[in-house]
């Protein structure tokens, strides 16, 4: 082999390796954001769950547990918003202390009242 030959093969393995180094580093940061987007999914599941127990535990109150919690109140990094948009019908919704205009989770009650039609 010749010295320019072997100059030509250097110059194509430094070449290969740069290439490989360039797909290298894509994988890296596609594994990167993986990671991340998985991370931010399994704390916004767990929020999810929080909501849903919240949620449900106002869902099970009777119509007179309601009414002392009409409005808007924060409990813990939510806010829990009760409505009676009719006698009979309760409007619970959850959402974050973060962004209270954006309802995570809504939920309709019907609570019969003994004095109501």
């Amino acid at each position: 082999m010749t010295r320019g030959e072997r100059g030509a093969v250097l110059l194509e393995v430094v070449a290969a390796l740069a290439v490989l180094s360039v797909a290298g580093l894509g994988l890296v940061e596609l594994v990167g954001a993986h990671v991340r987007a998985q991370s931010l999914a399994a704390e916004r599941e767990r929020e999810l769950w929080d909501q849903e127990r919240l949620l449900t535990a106002h869902a099970l109150l009777q119509a007179p547990d309601l009414d002392l919690r009409l409005g808007s109140r924060v409990t813990g990094p939510y806010v829990v918003t009760v409505q009676r948009p009719e006698p009979n019908l309760y409007r619970i919704a959850i959402g974050r202390t973060t962004n209270p205009q954006v309802e995570d989770l809504v939920t309709v009650a019907y609570r019969r009242r003994p004095n109501a039609p």
